[in-house]
């Protein structure tokens, strides 16, 4: 089989298992979900890997510390949400990576919306923390603003790339950093916050928006 039938079998298998596992959090089955966890990310990797003739190891290590990330915040507790949190802000720092070489003086012409944009991420990020701030564990509170800073941040060099290119791979990668965002914060809500249930089904909603914004970048980085 060619490396595109091969890679065509990991895509499918991808969605299948991500299927399973947004049902199984959907479902609120814990034991089943860390099950799968694992095979998400990872089957993603293999099938960029597969499908693209030139690999940005950027983008690879992006990937590879998300799903260290992941693997991090299976078991529970403050020391390893700690440890997965590190892992996902270091593929943030490799998403930025993936962005910058494509970020030209084109993206000057939309400074205006970019700085409203910052704006609008960073009041998002400081009304979350407000919200969770009394019901988080003071030692994880400036870690984690910290991060979802970085993120945002993140954000703000894919909104730059799309602003530089203008393509459908960068409006598509744009997204899928987006809903990553929307994930985290929604993350932080399910995981701290007195009422999780504001958020729908609480993991189903952040998995979705998760594995939909790592698949939406990966497939944007591969269109641009």
């Amino acid at each position: 089989m060619s490396s595109n039938g091969w890679s065509f079998v990991v895509w499918m298998t991808f969605l299948l298992v991500a299927n399973a596992h947004v049902m199984q959090c959907y479902r609120d089955d814990q034991s089943a979900r860390r099950k799968t966890k694992p095979f998400l990310i990872s089957l993603l990797l293999l099938g960029y890997i597969l499908a693209t003739k030139q690999l940005d190891w950027f983008l690879v290590v992006a990937l590879l510390t998300s799903w260290i990330g992941d693997v991090l915040l299976i078991p529970k507790g403050d020391k390893w949400f700690t440890a997965g949190g590190i892992s996902f802000g270091i593929s943030h720092v490799f998403f930025i990576l993936c962005y910058l070489p494509r970020i030209t003086s084109r993206a000057m012409q939309f400074g205006a919306a970019l700085a409203l944009t910052a704006l609008i991420y960073f009041t998002a990020a400081v009304l979350l923390m407000r919200l969770i701030w009394e019901d988080t564990p003071k030692k994880m509170r400036f870690p984690m603003a910290f991060y979802l800073i970085t993120n945002a941040t993140m954000n703000l060099f894919a909104a730059s790339q799309l602003a530089s290119v203008q393509n459908f791979g960068a409006l598509v990668a744009y997204i899928g950093a987006l809903l990553f965002f929307i994930s985290d914060c929604c993350l932080y809500v399910v995981r701290y916050y007195r009422r999780p249930e504001v958020i729908f089904k609480k993991h189903y909603t952040v998995m979705c928006a998760y594995l939909l914004g790592e698949g939406l970048i990966t497939m944007g980085m591969m269109w641009i």
